[in-house]
Protein backbone atom coordinates (compact mmCIF):
# COMPACT_ATOMS: atom_id res chain seq x y z
CA UNK A 1 0.00 0.00 0.00
CA UNK A 2 1.21 3.93 -0.52
CA UNK A 3 2.48 5.07 2.89
CA UNK A 4 -0.16 5.94 5.12
CA UNK A 5 0.42 10.13 6.55
CA UNK A 6 -1.07 12.05 8.92
CA UNK A 7 -2.20 15.44 7.97
CA UNK A 8 -3.16 18.93 9.11
CA UNK A 9 -6.89 19.22 7.47
CA UNK A 10 -9.27 22.06 8.05
CA UNK A 11 -12.15 21.42 9.98
CA UNK A 12 -15.25 23.28 10.54
CA UNK A 13 -15.88 24.06 14.90
CA UNK A 14 -12.39 23.00 15.66
CA UNK A 15 -13.25 19.49 14.68
CA UNK A 16 -15.79 19.36 17.98
CA UNK A 17 -19.14 18.98 18.05
CA UNK A 18 -22.57 18.66 16.39
CA UNK A 19 -21.45 19.82 12.12
CA UNK A 20 -24.84 18.60 10.65
CA UNK A 21 -25.92 22.07 9.45
CA UNK A 22 -22.57 22.08 7.49
CA UNK A 23 -21.80 18.79 5.73
CA UNK A 24 -23.09 17.27 2.85
CA UNK A 25 -23.10 13.96 0.50
CA UNK A 26 -20.48 13.88 -2.38
CA UNK A 27 -21.19 16.03 -5.26
CA UNK A 28 -22.14 13.43 -7.63
CA UNK A 29 -25.68 12.71 -6.14
CA UNK A 30 -26.89 16.03 -5.49
CA UNK A 31 -29.14 18.21 -8.13
CA UNK A 32 -30.39 21.90 -7.94
CA UNK A 33 -32.76 21.30 -5.29
CA UNK A 34 -30.71 19.67 -2.80
CA UNK A 35 -27.72 21.81 -2.80
CA UNK A 36 -30.53 24.76 -2.15
CA UNK A 37 -31.89 22.52 0.54
CA UNK A 38 -28.14 22.36 2.28
CA UNK A 39 -27.72 25.87 1.74
CA UNK A 40 -31.10 26.62 3.47
CA UNK A 41 -29.88 24.93 6.64
CA UNK A 42 -26.43 27.20 6.92
CA UNK A 43 -24.61 29.27 4.24
CA UNK A 44 -21.18 27.92 5.39
CA UNK A 45 -22.36 24.19 4.17
CA UNK A 46 -19.96 22.62 2.35
CA UNK A 47 -22.11 22.15 -0.67
CA UNK A 48 -21.52 25.74 -1.87
CA UNK A 49 -17.88 25.03 -2.33
CA UNK A 50 -17.64 21.09 -3.27
CA UNK A 51 -20.51 21.79 -6.13
CA UNK A 52 -19.89 25.20 -7.71
CA UNK A 53 -21.90 24.37 -10.72
CA UNK A 54 -25.31 22.16 -10.96
CA UNK A 55 -25.24 19.33 -12.45
CA UNK A 56 -21.20 18.64 -12.25
CA UNK A 57 -20.84 15.94 -15.57
CA UNK A 58 -19.09 18.68 -17.13
CA UNK A 59 -17.00 21.81 -16.90
CA UNK A 60 -18.76 25.05 -15.77
CA UNK A 61 -18.25 28.58 -16.00
CA UNK A 62 -14.84 29.82 -14.75
CA UNK A 63 -16.78 32.42 -12.25
CA UNK A 64 -18.07 29.50 -10.29
CA UNK A 65 -14.80 27.92 -9.46
CA UNK A 66 -13.89 31.56 -8.47
CA UNK A 67 -16.85 32.05 -5.91
CA UNK A 68 -15.40 28.24 -4.21
CA UNK A 69 -12.69 29.43 -3.59
CA UNK A 70 -13.50 33.16 -2.49
CA UNK A 71 -16.09 30.91 0.31
CA UNK A 72 -13.41 28.72 1.30
CA UNK A 73 -10.51 31.70 1.64
CA UNK A 74 -13.47 33.39 3.68
CA UNK A 75 -14.56 30.62 5.87
CA UNK A 76 -11.02 30.21 6.71
CA UNK A 77 -10.28 33.91 7.28
CA UNK A 78 -13.40 34.28 9.69
CA UNK A 79 -12.45 31.20 11.35
CA UNK A 80 -15.36 28.69 10.48
CA UNK A 81 -12.58 27.05 8.77
CA UNK A 82 -9.05 26.23 10.99
CA UNK A 83 -6.23 23.37 10.86
CA UNK A 84 -5.36 21.02 13.47
CA UNK A 85 -2.45 21.97 15.00
CA UNK A 86 -0.98 18.69 15.10
CA UNK A 87 -0.73 16.03 12.07
CA UNK A 88 -3.58 13.64 12.55
CA UNK A 89 -5.29 10.31 11.29
CA UNK A 90 -9.46 10.43 12.38
CA UNK A 91 -11.45 7.01 12.93
CA UNK A 92 -14.53 7.46 11.55
CA UNK A 93 -17.69 5.47 11.93
CA UNK A 94 -21.16 5.57 10.35
CA UNK A 95 -24.29 4.06 11.26
CA UNK A 96 -26.99 3.43 9.94
CA UNK A 97 -30.36 1.52 8.51
CA UNK A 98 -30.20 -1.43 6.46
CA UNK A 99 -32.61 -4.42 5.57
CA UNK A 100 -34.20 -3.22 9.09
CA UNK A 101 -31.47 -3.19 11.11
CA UNK A 102 -28.20 -0.95 12.30
CA UNK A 103 -25.23 -0.83 10.98
CA UNK A 104 -22.12 0.85 11.33
CA UNK A 105 -19.23 0.67 8.94
CA UNK A 106 -15.82 2.16 10.08
CA UNK A 107 -12.88 3.43 8.79
CA UNK A 108 -9.58 5.54 8.97
CA UNK A 109 -9.10 9.12 7.28
CA UNK A 110 -5.78 9.32 6.29
CA UNK A 111 -3.62 10.70 3.48
CA UNK A 112 -1.92 8.44 0.86
CA UNK A 113 0.42 8.98 -1.55
CA UNK A 114 -0.63 9.58 -4.84
CA UNK A 115 0.53 7.28 -7.77
CA UNK A 116 -0.53 6.13 -11.01
CA UNK A 117 -3.13 3.37 -10.89
CA UNK A 118 -1.59 0.13 -11.01
CA UNK A 119 -0.12 -2.59 -9.15
CA UNK A 120 3.48 -1.92 -7.53
CA UNK A 121 5.53 -3.71 -5.03
CA UNK A 122 4.34 -3.28 -1.09
CA UNK A 123 0.92 -2.53 -2.67
CA UNK A 124 -0.81 -0.26 -5.59
CA UNK A 125 -3.95 1.78 -6.09
CA UNK A 126 -6.68 -0.43 -8.09
CA UNK A 127 -9.59 1.26 -10.14
CA UNK A 128 -12.63 -0.72 -10.51
CA UNK A 129 -14.45 1.57 -12.65
CA UNK A 130 -14.20 3.30 -16.07
CA UNK A 131 -14.68 6.89 -15.73
CA UNK A 132 -16.34 10.49 -17.85
CA UNK A 133 -14.24 12.76 -19.20
CA UNK A 134 -16.31 15.98 -17.80
CA UNK A 135 -16.55 15.40 -14.25
CA UNK A 136 -12.98 15.21 -14.41
CA UNK A 137 -12.89 18.55 -15.89
CA UNK A 138 -15.12 20.14 -13.39
CA UNK A 139 -13.00 18.55 -10.53
CA UNK A 140 -9.99 19.74 -11.37
CA UNK A 141 -10.93 23.22 -12.06
CA UNK A 142 -12.41 23.34 -8.83
CA UNK A 143 -9.18 21.54 -7.33
CA UNK A 144 -7.10 24.71 -9.10
CA UNK A 145 -9.16 27.46 -7.66
CA UNK A 146 -9.57 26.36 -4.43
CA UNK A 147 -6.08 24.84 -4.03
CA UNK A 148 -7.85 21.96 -1.09
CA UNK A 149 -9.42 18.47 -1.66
CA UNK A 150 -12.61 19.15 -0.73
CA UNK A 151 -13.69 15.75 0.02
CA UNK A 152 -12.25 11.88 0.42
CA UNK A 153 -11.85 9.23 -1.66
CA UNK A 154 -13.35 5.78 -0.52
CA UNK A 155 -10.80 3.15 -0.32
CA UNK A 156 -11.15 -0.44 0.02
CA UNK A 157 -8.25 -2.93 1.78
CA UNK A 158 -8.00 -6.63 2.00
CA UNK A 159 -7.24 -6.59 6.07
CA UNK A 160 -7.89 -10.49 5.77
CA UNK A 161 -6.13 -10.51 9.32
CA UNK A 162 -8.92 -7.51 11.21
CA UNK A 163 -5.60 -5.72 11.93
CA UNK A 164 -6.65 -2.14 10.91
CA UNK A 165 -10.30 -2.69 11.54
CA UNK A 166 -10.01 -3.48 15.14
CA UNK A 167 -7.78 -1.11 15.56
CA UNK A 168 -10.10 1.39 14.53
CA UNK A 169 -13.13 -0.06 16.32
CA UNK A 170 -10.76 -0.06 19.75
CA UNK A 171 -10.22 3.96 19.52
CA UNK A 172 -13.99 3.84 19.23
CA UNK A 173 -14.36 2.15 21.94
CA UNK A 174 -12.12 4.11 24.29
CA UNK A 175 -13.53 7.76 24.10
CA UNK A 176 -16.71 9.78 22.58
CA UNK A 177 -16.65 11.08 19.29
CA UNK A 178 -14.55 14.76 18.95
CA UNK A 179 -17.03 15.30 16.10
CA UNK A 180 -20.53 14.03 15.07
CA UNK A 181 -23.50 14.66 12.66
CA UNK A 182 -26.40 13.16 11.65
CA UNK A 183 -27.09 13.51 7.20
CA UNK A 184 -30.17 14.32 6.12
CA UNK A 185 -30.17 10.12 4.71
CA UNK A 186 -30.50 9.42 8.88
CA UNK A 187 -26.89 8.35 9.07
CA UNK A 188 -24.70 9.16 11.80
CA UNK A 189 -21.41 9.88 11.32
CA UNK A 190 -18.88 10.34 13.79
CA UNK A 191 -15.20 11.05 14.04
CA UNK A 192 -12.43 10.57 16.24
CA UNK A 193 -9.01 12.38 16.34
CA UNK A 194 -5.81 10.55 16.33
CA UNK A 195 -2.64 12.04 16.90
CA UNK A 196 -0.56 10.37 19.12
CA UNK A 197 2.77 8.38 16.75
CA UNK A 198 2.51 4.69 18.10
CA UNK A 199 -1.11 4.41 17.63
CA UNK A 200 -0.37 6.01 14.01
CA UNK A 201 2.80 3.66 13.05
CA UNK A 202 0.15 0.86 14.59
CA UNK A 203 -2.16 1.54 11.73
CA UNK A 204 0.34 2.12 9.33
CA UNK A 205 2.01 -1.08 10.12
CA UNK A 206 -1.43 -3.14 9.64
CA UNK A 207 -1.43 -1.69 5.95
CA UNK A 208 1.75 -2.67 5.12
CA UNK A 209 2.00 -4.33 1.83
CA UNK A 210 -1.65 -4.04 0.96
CA UNK A 211 -3.45 -2.69 -2.24
CA UNK A 212 -5.79 -0.21 -2.60
CA UNK A 213 -9.22 -0.74 -4.02
CA UNK A 214 -10.93 2.59 -4.86
CA UNK A 215 -14.68 2.11 -3.80
CA UNK A 216 -15.93 5.44 -4.19
CA UNK A 217 -14.37 8.46 -5.99
CA UNK A 218 -12.61 7.07 -9.32
CA UNK A 219 -13.37 11.04 -11.14
CA UNK A 220 -11.40 12.46 -7.41
CA UNK A 221 -8.70 10.23 -7.66
CA UNK A 222 -8.11 11.05 -11.17
CA UNK A 223 -8.20 14.48 -10.64
CA UNK A 224 -5.83 14.24 -7.64
CA UNK A 225 -3.33 12.84 -10.14
CA UNK A 226 -4.11 15.35 -12.83
CA UNK A 227 -3.59 18.53 -10.30
CA UNK A 228 -0.12 16.85 -9.78
CA UNK A 229 1.07 16.73 -13.52
CA UNK A 230 -0.77 20.01 -13.70
CA UNK A 231 1.71 21.63 -11.10
CA UNK A 232 4.74 19.62 -12.64
CA UNK A 233 4.26 21.51 -15.89
CA UNK A 234 4.72 24.70 -13.87
CA UNK A 235 7.80 23.82 -12.57
CA UNK A 236 9.87 21.73 -9.59
CA UNK A 237 7.25 19.86 -7.71
CA UNK A 238 8.82 18.69 -4.51
CA UNK A 239 8.10 15.25 -2.85
CA UNK A 240 6.90 16.33 0.06
CA UNK A 241 4.00 19.13 -1.71
CA UNK A 242 1.00 18.44 0.23
CA UNK A 243 -0.60 17.71 -3.42
CA UNK A 244 1.44 14.77 -3.37
CA UNK A 245 -0.89 12.69 -0.85
CA UNK A 246 -4.36 12.12 -1.50
CA UNK A 247 -6.83 12.18 1.41
CA UNK A 248 -8.89 8.90 1.18
CA UNK A 249 -11.54 6.88 4.22
CA UNK A 250 -9.98 3.59 4.29
CA UNK A 251 -12.07 0.76 4.95
CA UNK A 252 -11.22 -3.06 5.82
CA UNK A 253 -13.06 -5.35 3.11
CA UNK A 254 -13.90 -7.63 5.92
CA UNK A 255 -15.87 -4.93 8.24
CA UNK A 256 -19.26 -6.14 8.64
CA UNK A 257 -20.82 -2.77 7.60
CA UNK A 258 -19.29 -2.80 3.95
CA UNK A 259 -22.62 -2.95 1.85
CA UNK A 260 -23.31 -2.54 -1.61
CA UNK A 261 -26.45 -1.15 -3.24
CA UNK A 262 -27.42 -1.05 -6.98
CA UNK A 263 -27.39 0.93 -9.34
CA UNK A 264 -30.22 1.09 -11.56
CA UNK A 265 -29.82 2.25 -15.57
CA UNK A 266 -32.58 4.08 -17.31
CA UNK A 267 -32.08 4.59 -20.83
CA UNK A 268 -33.47 7.14 -23.06
CA UNK A 269 -33.10 9.09 -26.40
CA UNK A 270 -34.09 6.51 -28.69
CA UNK A 271 -35.72 7.47 -31.84
CA UNK A 272 -36.99 4.10 -32.90
CA UNK A 273 -37.85 2.84 -29.53
CA UNK A 274 -41.11 1.48 -28.28
CA UNK A 275 -40.80 -1.98 -25.77
CA UNK A 276 -42.07 -4.21 -28.57
CA UNK A 277 -39.76 -3.17 -31.05
CA UNK A 278 -36.99 -3.60 -28.28
CA UNK A 279 -38.10 -7.28 -27.93
CA UNK A 280 -38.19 -7.77 -31.38
CA UNK A 281 -34.63 -6.70 -31.70
CA UNK A 282 -33.53 -8.76 -28.97
CA UNK A 283 -34.88 -12.06 -29.91
CA UNK A 284 -31.75 -13.78 -30.28
CA UNK A 285 -30.25 -12.25 -27.54
CA UNK A 286 -32.33 -12.41 -24.55
CA UNK A 287 -35.39 -14.53 -23.54
CA UNK A 288 -37.92 -12.63 -21.54
CA UNK A 289 -40.28 -13.89 -18.28
CA UNK A 290 -43.63 -10.71 -17.99
CA UNK A 291 -44.06 -9.98 -14.30
CA UNK A 292 -46.85 -8.26 -12.80
CA UNK A 293 -47.10 -5.56 -10.66
CA UNK A 294 -45.42 -2.50 -10.51
CA UNK A 295 -41.69 -1.54 -10.57
CA UNK A 296 -41.35 -2.96 -6.63
CA UNK A 297 -42.76 -6.12 -7.71
CA UNK A 298 -39.92 -6.31 -10.11
CA UNK A 299 -37.32 -5.04 -8.27
CA UNK A 300 -38.57 -8.56 -5.72
CA UNK A 301 -38.24 -10.50 -9.07
CA UNK A 302 -34.97 -9.90 -9.93
CA UNK A 303 -34.17 -10.90 -6.45
CA UNK A 304 -36.33 -13.77 -6.29
CA UNK A 305 -36.98 -15.92 -9.43
CA UNK A 306 -35.23 -18.89 -9.46
CA UNK A 307 -33.97 -21.09 -12.40
CA UNK A 308 -32.96 -18.37 -14.85
CA UNK A 309 -29.15 -18.75 -14.56
CA UNK A 310 -26.47 -16.23 -13.19
CA UNK A 311 -27.63 -13.06 -15.07
CA UNK A 312 -30.84 -11.67 -14.90
CA UNK A 313 -32.13 -7.85 -15.24
CA UNK A 314 -35.61 -6.33 -14.72
CA UNK A 315 -37.01 -4.02 -17.46
CA UNK A 316 -39.31 -1.45 -17.38
CA UNK A 317 -41.23 0.16 -19.86
CA UNK A 318 -41.95 4.08 -19.21
CA UNK A 319 -44.86 4.54 -21.90
CA UNK A 320 -46.72 1.06 -21.63
CA UNK A 321 -45.26 0.12 -17.45
CA UNK A 322 -44.99 -3.28 -18.44
CA UNK A 323 -42.23 -5.39 -16.48
CA UNK A 324 -39.88 -8.26 -17.63
CA UNK A 325 -37.14 -10.05 -16.03
CA UNK A 326 -34.69 -10.43 -18.90
CA UNK A 327 -31.75 -13.17 -19.09
CA UNK A 328 -29.10 -14.02 -21.76
CA UNK A 329 -30.18 -16.57 -24.40
CA UNK A 330 -26.82 -17.79 -23.95
CA UNK A 331 -24.92 -18.76 -21.19
CA UNK A 332 -21.42 -16.05 -20.68
CA UNK A 333 -22.93 -14.39 -24.30
CA UNK A 334 -19.84 -11.86 -24.02
CA UNK A 335 -17.15 -14.84 -24.00
CA UNK A 336 -16.67 -14.15 -28.33
CA UNK A 337 -16.42 -10.17 -28.29
CA UNK A 338 -14.10 -10.11 -24.89
CA UNK A 339 -11.95 -13.12 -24.55
CA UNK A 340 -9.42 -11.56 -23.26
CA UNK A 341 -11.80 -10.53 -20.24
CA UNK A 342 -11.88 -12.79 -17.14
CA UNK A 343 -15.55 -14.53 -16.63
CA UNK A 344 -16.20 -12.22 -13.31
CA UNK A 345 -16.09 -9.43 -15.66
CA UNK A 346 -18.07 -10.79 -18.71
CA UNK A 347 -20.78 -12.27 -16.31
CA UNK A 348 -21.58 -9.14 -14.78
CA UNK A 349 -24.80 -7.92 -14.96
CA UNK A 350 -23.86 -4.40 -15.78
CA UNK A 351 -21.42 -5.71 -18.35
CA UNK A 352 -24.47 -7.54 -19.99
CA UNK A 353 -26.27 -4.27 -20.11
CA UNK A 354 -23.41 -2.15 -21.75
CA UNK A 355 -21.94 -4.60 -23.94
CA UNK A 356 -25.14 -6.58 -25.03
CA UNK A 357 -28.23 -4.67 -24.39
CA UNK A 358 -26.94 -0.96 -25.08
CA UNK A 359 -24.37 -1.73 -27.46
CA UNK A 360 -25.77 -4.98 -29.52
CA UNK A 361 -29.42 -3.87 -29.28
CA UNK A 362 -30.24 -0.60 -28.35
CA UNK A 363 -27.90 1.23 -30.29
CA UNK A 364 -28.10 -0.15 -33.77
CA UNK A 365 -31.28 -1.45 -33.86
CA UNK A 366 -33.10 1.19 -32.42
CA UNK A 367 -31.32 4.36 -32.51
CA UNK A 368 -29.82 4.73 -36.02
CA UNK A 369 -26.27 3.24 -34.31
CA UNK A 370 -26.29 6.58 -32.40
CA UNK A 371 -25.12 6.30 -28.62
CA UNK A 372 -27.95 6.03 -25.78
CA UNK A 373 -28.22 8.47 -23.27
CA UNK A 374 -28.09 6.58 -19.45
CA UNK A 375 -29.60 7.87 -16.25
CA UNK A 376 -28.14 6.09 -12.79
CA UNK A 377 -30.45 6.06 -10.21
CA UNK A 378 -29.99 4.05 -6.81
CA UNK A 379 -33.33 3.57 -5.93
CA UNK A 380 -37.13 2.98 -7.43
CA UNK A 381 -38.76 5.80 -5.93
CA UNK A 382 -35.68 8.06 -8.38
CA UNK A 383 -36.32 5.63 -11.02
CA UNK A 384 -40.37 6.84 -10.76
CA UNK A 385 -38.99 10.46 -10.37
CA UNK A 386 -36.88 10.47 -13.58
CA UNK A 387 -39.79 8.57 -15.36
CA UNK A 388 -41.59 11.67 -14.42
CA UNK A 389 -39.18 14.07 -15.96
CA UNK A 390 -37.49 15.02 -13.09
CA UNK A 391 -33.83 15.89 -13.84
CA UNK A 392 -31.87 13.91 -10.06
CA UNK A 393 -28.39 13.21 -9.33
CA UNK A 394 -28.43 10.51 -11.52
CA UNK A 395 -29.74 11.73 -14.74
CA UNK A 396 -32.85 12.07 -16.27
CA UNK A 397 -34.92 14.90 -17.19
CA UNK A 398 -37.89 15.92 -19.61
CA UNK A 399 -39.39 13.93 -22.47
CA UNK A 400 -35.50 11.58 -21.60
CA UNK A 401 -37.12 8.19 -19.81
CA UNK A 402 -37.92 5.22 -22.12
CA UNK A 403 -36.55 2.06 -20.79
CA UNK A 404 -35.76 1.42 -16.82
CA UNK A 405 -33.40 -1.66 -16.11
CA UNK A 406 -33.02 -2.87 -12.86
CA UNK A 407 -29.97 -4.91 -11.56
CA UNK A 408 -29.15 -6.25 -8.31
CA UNK A 409 -26.04 -4.99 -6.62
CA UNK A 410 -22.62 -6.22 -7.76
CA UNK A 411 -20.78 -8.46 -5.34
CA UNK A 412 -18.09 -7.67 -3.47
CA UNK A 413 -16.30 -10.50 -4.41
CA UNK A 414 -16.43 -9.82 -8.40
CA UNK A 415 -14.77 -6.06 -7.73
CA UNK A 416 -12.26 -7.77 -5.72
CA UNK A 417 -11.29 -10.32 -8.39
CA UNK A 418 -11.67 -7.76 -11.24
CA UNK A 419 -9.45 -5.10 -9.50
CA UNK A 420 -6.77 -8.05 -9.14
CA UNK A 421 -7.04 -8.74 -12.66
CA UNK A 422 -6.01 -5.66 -13.76
CA UNK A 423 -9.97 -4.61 -15.30
CA UNK A 424 -12.49 -1.65 -15.10
CA UNK A 425 -15.87 -2.58 -14.80
CA UNK A 426 -18.28 -0.09 -16.58
CA UNK A 427 -18.90 3.06 -14.89
CA UNK A 428 -21.80 3.17 -12.42
CA UNK A 429 -21.43 -0.75 -11.43
CA UNK A 430 -21.33 -0.44 -7.78
CA UNK A 431 -22.97 1.81 -4.97
CA UNK A 432 -21.35 1.41 -1.83
CA UNK A 433 -23.76 2.62 1.44
CA UNK A 434 -23.68 5.03 3.21
CA UNK A 435 -22.13 7.81 1.21
CA UNK A 436 -19.30 9.26 2.85
CA UNK A 437 -19.77 12.93 4.51
CA UNK A 438 -18.04 15.95 2.34
CA UNK A 439 -16.82 18.75 5.23
CA UNK A 440 -15.79 16.60 8.33
CA UNK A 441 -11.66 17.48 7.13
CA UNK A 442 -10.52 19.15 3.78
CA UNK A 443 -7.01 18.38 2.91
CA UNK A 444 -5.20 21.69 1.89
CA UNK A 445 -3.21 21.28 -0.74
CA UNK A 446 -1.01 24.45 -0.67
Amino acid sequence: MPHVYPFRPLQYSRGMGDVSTLIAPPYDVLDAEGKARLVAKDPRNIVGADLPHVPAKHLGPPEAYAKAAALVGGWVSEGTLSRTERPTIFAYRQTFDWNGKKTDRCGMICTLDVHPFGKRPGGGILPHEQTFSGPKEDRLALMKATKCQLSPIFGLHADEAGRASGLVRRVMASRKADMHAKSDDGVTHEVWRIEDEPTIAEYRRALEGEDVFIADGHHRYNTALNYVAWLESQGAVPADHPARRCMFVMVGMSDPGLVIGPTHRVLGGMKDYTFDAFIGAAGQHLRFEPIAGDLAALERAVHDVKGMGENRVGLYDMATKRCMIAVPAKADPLAATFADKPRAWRTLDVALIQHLIVEQICQPKLNGGQPVTWAFPHTIAEVLEIAKGKETGSGGGAGFAQLAVIVRPTPLQAVKEICLAGELMPQKSTFFLPKLATGLVLNPLA
